[in-house]
């Protein structure tokens, strides 16, 4: 099997790669356990110092990572850039950060000592996607290596290229050699992977349909499972917003990495006495973004990764005109061999339509009115998902309530777009998954919470 890296602006074949076979897989995670039984005796400061020097590789190298980006699923290499510092950030976080998160806990109890102490498990499989091909990885990996653990990576096929140079960095950085593997698989043979018996647990970012396989086999197996999932992102946008800078930050989350982001805002929830303006100036933002090749710094949006999606990101825009949205801007497919879509917006959003129902991966954003805000917050959590939302208002303390107390998600902005961030907990709810990623709460998913006593 051969994995082909296709530039989606142009759909030409840049590069191949020779699969991964299942022999091969196994003794891959066999190097990794070995590899990982010497990591584990380590001292944090001695894991920090790779971490650190992979950091200091990737802001180096940040061009050269940014342009694969672009190259092999489309990403702006201005957003390119961005992501590869957010990587570097995340390293050194962790490298700063991973002891004192694992230091042991001690317990009072009628024992001499009692204490919990935070134990690697061993080989973590991660199945990534490709929207955020370098970020994914290094979110999940930076803290489970710091935890001692060793990480086999499989990668979305269509970004072998970002995969490959992900291991390389590592090996350069000063990891051992087979800690930080990457296997070339198809998506079939992960139930395989997850069945070989070293691999200890897996995390897997990618879509709902993903996550239910994934969890059926971990669940089989008895192995832990973080599930970082699909979302379809709600912004309330209240009577009380200031409508420029609430426009200002609704598209620019919207079209975050040309809208392919599962916390990119989807759903805008607005109360019927602002709605009017708000999509007069929505259309007149996102008919303005400029669309265009992302090796060029003035695009704006880019194509999406692969021509299969833009054809069901369509299909979700044509059904639900046909049963009542209406198209404000946008929704034609262009001309030309790159896969790309217009910034496109739909209003009269309304249950039962695809762009209430499901998930919109690409540029594509759905108005929903709302009578008040008491119909907006049911509107924003009447969605199978529950990853990222937010609040636009005014009134920091109104916002603040609504988003501490009456939405559905893992995490929830009052004034802002929707962002991770290493110091912060990640992950979501309902059908965009279980488990958290980044933070103190995440680096403690694969590792052992092991009592101890001693009498």
């Amino acid at each position: 099997m051969k994995l082909q890296s296709i530039n989606p602006s142009t759909a030409e074949v840049v590069a191949e790669y020779e699969g991964t076979s299942s022999e091969e897989a196994g003794r891959i995670i066999e190097r990794c356990h070995d590899a990982f039984l010497e990591w584990k005796q380590l001292g944090f400061a001695d894991r920090a110092k790779p971490l650190r020097e992979v950091a200091r590789i990737l802001r180096r190298s940040a061009g050269d990572f940014a342009f694969l980006m672009a190259r092999e699923m489309g990403k702006l290499v201005s957003q390119g850039r961005q992501e590869v510092e957010k990587c570097a950030w995340a390293c050194e976080y962790f490298a700063e950060n991973a002891q004192g998160m694992l230091a042991d806990e001690e317990e009072r109890t009628d024992a001499t000592k009692s204490y919990v102490t935070f134990q690697p498990l061993g080989v973590i499989l991660a199945v990534m996607p490709w929207n955020f091909p370098f970020w994914q990885v290094f979110r999940f990996a930076a803290p489970a290596l710091m935890a001692g653990n060793g990480v086999v990576v499989k990668h979305a096929s269509n970004v072998p290229g970002c995969a490959q140079a992900i291991e390389t960095l590592c090996q350069e950085a000063g990891f051992p050699k087979d800690l930080v593997r990457t296997v070339f698989v198809p998506s079939e043979e992960v139930d395989r992977l997850m069945e070989h018996a070293l691999v200890r647990a897996v995390t897997l970012t990618g879509s709902s349909a993903a996550g239910r396989s994934v969890a059926r086999k971990a669940g089989s197996l008895l192995k832990k499972a973080v599930l970082e999932l699909g979302g379809s992102d709600p912004y309330i946008i209240l009577e009380d917003a200031h409508l420029p800078s609430a426009v200002t930050t609704c598209v620019d989350a919207r079209l975050i990495n040309s809208g392919q982001s599962c916390i990119a805002a989807k759903r805008f929830v607005v109360v019927e006495p602002v709605r009017e303006d708000f999509e007069r100036l929505f259309v007149e933002r996102m008919r303005a973004k400029k669309v265009g090749d992302p090796l060029r710094e003035e695009t704006e949006v880019g194509p999406l990764a692969r021509h299969d999606l833009r054809e069901s990101l369509h299909r979700q825009v044509t059904k639900s005109v046909e049963v009542g949205a209406r198209l404000l801007l946008g929704g034609s497919v262009p001309e030309g061999n790159g896969a790309y879509y217009p910034p496109t917006v739909l209003t009269d959003v309304r249950k039962g339509m695809p762009a209430y129902e499901e998930e919109l991966f690409g540029p594509v954003a759905a108005i929903i009115p709302a009578r008040d805000e008491r119909d907006a917050v049911r509107i924003a959590n009447d969605s199978v998902y529950g990853l990222g939302a937010a609040v636009l208002t005014r009134d920091s303390v109104r916002g603040e309530r609504i988003a501490a107390r009456e939405l559905e998600s893992g995490a929830c902005f009052v004034n802002a777009q929707v962002k991770s961030d290493p110091r912060l907990p990640f992950g979501g709810m309902k059908e965009s998954g279980y488990g958290r990623e980044l933070s103190r709460y995440g680096i403690k998913e694969f590792v052992n919470v092991k009592t101890v006593v001693v009498r």
